[in-house]
This record gives structure tokens, C-alpha cells and sequence, in this order.
């Protein structure tokens, strides 16, 4: 692509949404989201999403605030793919790859994009990155906005490493794997005092909860963090000999961010 062609494209901005999808209640958008990501967000008319229902949905709290360039019936709204956020967006976990450069037609013609996900930052343990690095390919700029990260936030309050760390995604559903994939863990953690961080679908939660505490060390520390952002917030980090002493599962309706470490 030549230097003309990349002067006439519009930005690709990566829009955070607040990490309160899904839950009972929802976090005013100003406690969580600087003016400045809520203001770019209500600029823009043409998006790459997750979901396009809750794309419109967020939007729709943003309206509120910050009137939209264009309503909410005009805003043009794409959805990635099923495989992209089912099986991953290069092709791994068995899914087919796909071509994300259609999806940028817009920003190729001069328009700014925004890309978003049903919560947190696009492209950070949620689909997208497959958006971004095509976005780089054709020469369009990618701009992230600041907002929330459950697992940075997740990290900071868990009391392990966060010089050497790792997110690993999800564990295996079944159980011999999810066992022999937390040993694995736990012994990169121990070894080589690298933080592990993976998460759950909700109502997972308390099986995962049980193998993490059947599995790993006395001494290991485990770290939970559900609903950040959120009055009702929980985040403990004890070691696995004191969580085996308390009945404190995980919520099971409430995604849960888990650290493990020294």
C-alpha cells in the first residue's frame, strides 16, 4: 500500500466496555471510563464487535453521556465471525482462519472504526486481535483507549508477581486434563515464580474451584478476583492450605479472573 493510500484511511480505535456484562448490576460508565474513551466512542458510526446487540447496548449508556454521531439504528455495526470468538481468531483451537481485511473496508475508505468486545479491551483475553494486525497490515492506525482490564486489575490485587506473568486462557473441561494443565501451571508459578492467570465461564466456577483446591500445593497462593469494578467486588488472595479452612467458593454467575503463584 502506498504512502497516498494510507494518508486517505481512517483510524481503528480499540474501545474498553465496562466489565459489568452480564451482571446484576451495572457500574456508572464515569466511575470506570475516562471522558476522553466515552467521547471518541460516541464519534464513531462504523464498528467491528463481538456482539452487535450489546455493542448497541453500550451505546446506548455512551448516548446517554455523550450524544452519538449517528443513532443507534444508523450506527453500522459488524459482527466477527462465530469461529473468531468460539475456536479463536488465527485459526487455533480447531477453528478455520478467516479474512479479517473485508471487515476494514470502511476504515480503507477514510472512516474511523472503533472495535469492541462485550467487555474489558478488544483483543485482550476476548476476540479482535486478528481486527488489529490486519489493520497494521494495510497500513490504517490503531489507536487503544484506556479503560478497564480484568486481568491487570486482577494481577494488581492478587499479591503475586506482576513482573513475570502469564494469562493462559482457559483450562481444560475435562477433569484428567484440568488437572494435569493445573500441575503444569503451578510448576511454571513454583519454578519459576511466573504468575498464572486464567479464567472460567461463570457457572464453572465452583468445579474449577474444587479441582484448583484438590490440585495444587499447601503453600501455592490463590489469588480470585469476580465482579471488579463492581460494588460487589470480591477479590481474596490466600494460600491453598487457608482457602482449604474457609467455604468461600467463587460466585457462580460472575466471571472470575484466577491467579496462581508464589
Amino acid at each position: 500500500m502506498n504512502d497516498a493510500t494510507k494518508n486517505k484511511a481512517g483510524t481503528l480505535y480499540l474501545v474498553p466496555a465496562p466489565l459489568d456484562f452480564g451482571c446484576e448490576s451495572q457500574t456508572a460508565l464515569t466511575e470506570v471510563l475516562p471522558e476522553g474513551t466515552l467521547r471518541r466512542a460516541a464519534s464513531l458510526t462504523h464498528w467491528i464487535s463481538e456482539n452487535a446487540k450489546t455493542a448497541r447496548a453500550y451505546l446506548k449508556r455512551i448516548d446517554a453521556l455523550f450524544p452519538l454521531a449517528a443513532t443507534l439504528q444508523e450506527q453500522n455495526i459488524a459482527e466477527l465471525p462465530r469461529e473468531a470468538h468460539k475456536k479463536g481468531d488465527h485459526g487455533n483451537k480447531g477453528g478455520a482462519v478467516f479474512d479479517p481485511k473485508p471487515l476494514l473496508a470502511p476504515a480503507l475508505a477514510g472512516q474511523d472504526m472503533g472495535l469492541i468486545s462485550e467487555a474489558g479491551m478488544p483483543a485482550v483475553a476476548d476476540p479482535g486481535s486478528s481486527i488489529v494486525r490486519a489493520a497494521h497490515d494495510l497500513g490504517i492506525r490503531v489507536v487503544p483507549l484506556i479503560g478497564p482490564v480484568s486481568l491487570l486489575l486482577g494481577l494488581a490485587a492478587s499479591g503475586l508477581n506482576g513482573q513475570n506473568f502469564a494469562f493462559v486462557g482457559y483450562v481444560p473441561q475435562d477433569a484428567g486434563e484440568r488437572t494435569a494443565r493445573i500441575k503444569e501451571l503451578e510448576g511454571l508459578a513454583l519454578r519459576h515464580g511466573q504468575t498464572q492467570q486464567f479464567i472460567e465461564t461463570p457457572y464453572r466456577n465452583a468445579t474449577l474451584w474444587q479441582a484448583l483446591l484438590q490440585t495444587l500445593q499447601p503453600n501455592t497462593r490463590l489469588a480470585l478476583a469476580s465482579g471488579l469494578t463492581l460494588e460487589t467486588a470480591r477479590i481474596e488472595s490466600h494460600l491453598v492450605r487457608e482457602w482449604r479452612q474457609r467455604n468461600a467458593p467463587p460466585d457462580n454467575r460472575t466471571p472470575v479472573v484466577f491467579s496462581i503463584g508464589r
